[in-house]
């Protein structure tokens, strides 16, 4: 059974196998996922707002004392007994819903990434694998036992090597190490990114942040859906957490499909689409 499509933009509840098995073959032009990690945690936030007190907290502004109440704690389990037995089938029927010219990145970190690109080669084939991109940021706590593991893997894939949606021309551009040896012209124009990423994380206080645990920031997303995915395309994440890929989506002019079955996920991503509710389905009964 086929899911009727009744709005631009939908966001399904519920076990993203089941609802990728009802989806359309060669239905979407970009997958971006970022699963779990499989790091055997169970992956916290809260979310906190600070009250003013008498007794106790720190002094903020004319010396008033300010203490953190919290609000919600969000959480997941990122823990599976086998990984790649959970992921392959939905990597499956991934590439049976994209479109011939179609994309995917799968987001992951150093635990499992090996093991993952093996298993995503015998799916979409070796040969149709362009990418791994190295997404570095520099912020948290100090090893002092190793280096200090500062950077997450994005495997991309393409459908077909010979035929993909690649514009190279509207990609956004990043400013050379070196400006003083390309001269004036090249400098303002900046360069296209390469396969190695600097980009923060979505900072404590900053104005992304949802109060979601692992929530990834914009400019890594909007920079997939703009160099691999065509004007009014549609962008699949079925593991949709606080919805960054249909935000990006939205502020890139594409369509979004996003799955989820974590209640917590569907309380963030219906508060940070408050204002586009109109061009949004929230489906949660696919039978």
């Amino acid at each position: 059974m086929e899911i009727e499509q009744k709005k631009d933009n939908r966001i399904y509840v519920g076990d993203n196998l089941e609802i990728l098995k009802a989806m359309p073959d060669k239905s979407v032009d970009l997958v971006y996922i970022d699963p779990p990690f499989n790091t055997n945690k169970i992956q916290t936030r809260t979310y906190s707002k600070s009250i003013r007190s008498s007794t106790e907290g720190n002094k903020g502004y004319q010396g008033k004392q300010y203490k953190k109440e919290a609000i919600v704690t969000r959480e997941f389990s990122d823990s599976f007994d086998d990984f790649m037995l959970f992921l392959k089938p939905r990597l499956e029927e991934a590439h049976r819903i994209l479109k011939d010219n179609g994309s995917m990145y799968f987001h992951i970190d150093y635990r499992e990434v090996h093991y993952c690109k093996v298993m995503i080669d015998g799916i979409f084939g070796r040969d149709n694998f362009l990418n791994e991109i190295i997404w570095s940021y520099d912020y948290g706590a100090r090893s002092k036992t190793r280096w200090s593991a500062k950077h997450d893997n994005i495997l991309f894939y393409v459908k077909n090597n010979k035929d993909y949606i690649w514009n190279f021309d509207t990609m956004d551009r990043i400013p050379y190490l070196a400006p003083s040896l390309v001269g004036p012209v090249k400098a303002a124009l900046g360069k296209t990114p390469t396969d190695s990423w600097w980009h923060t994380i979505v900072a404590t206080n900053g104005k992304e942040k949802m109060g979601y645990p692992t929530q990834k920031p914009l400019g890594i997303i909007r920079r997939i859906i703009k160099a691999s995915s065509p004007k009014d395309g549609i962008v699949l994440d079925f593991f949709a957490g606080s919805g960054t890929t249909g935000e990006a989506a939205l502020l890139e002019n594409r369509k979004f499909i996003l799955i989820d079955q974590n209640p917590q996920a569907i309380e963030v991503m219906k508060k940070r689409f408050v204002n586009s509710m109109n061009s949004i389905e929230l489906i949660d009964k696919v039978y």
